[in-house]
């Protein structure tokens, strides 16, 4: 299935129309059309049930700051749950949401993984504009090594 980039950092649906998730350089997102939910997030798991019925149980690709952690329900049916990264920076971009599921393919991988260089790039320097700029590179092998650029 091919799934679309969105600048929001990529969206990754999954299941029949009900879950998606994206990200930026410092949160998760995830949205799922459900009532009657109960919801427990923990540092490296996320648990999510409908009428008792178990949607979402997964140990999430990485940590996340358990206090910071929340969810709402929006409209009666859509759950907007946001995760706070303990890693914040252009290399902690998630492959997937958790461990073994709801990964985002090769493409969408690689345009997160350039978005969020642009991101940083932007906080680093805040008086240029990069808003045209363009990343070259293969990320599906990690990107460029940006940790040893001066500062």
């Amino acid at each position: 299935m091919s799934v679309l980039f969105e600048e929001r950092g990529g969206v990754v649906p999954w299941g029949p129309q009900w879950g998606r998730w994206y990200q930026t350089l410092e949160e998760v997102f995830i949205e799922v059309r459900a009532k009657d939910v109960r919801c427990s997030l923990g540092s490296r798991d996320i648990t999510l049930a409908m009428q008792g019925q178990e949607l979402l149980q997964s140990k999430l690709s990485d940590s996340t700051v358990t206090d910071e952690g929340t969810w709402t329900l929006e409209d009666g049916q859509l759950i907007r749950i946001v995760l706070t990264k303990t890693n914040r920076d252009a290399g902690d971009c998630w492959t997937s949401l958790s461990e073994n599921e709801y990964a985002a393919d090769p493409w969408v991988q690689d345009q997160m993984q350039r978005k969020f260089t642009l991101e940083l790039f932007q906080r680093e320097n805040p008086g240029f504009d990069f808003s045209g700029a363009k990343i070259s590179g293969n990320y599906s092998k990690g990107g460029p090594d940006i940790s040893r650029l001066e500062k």
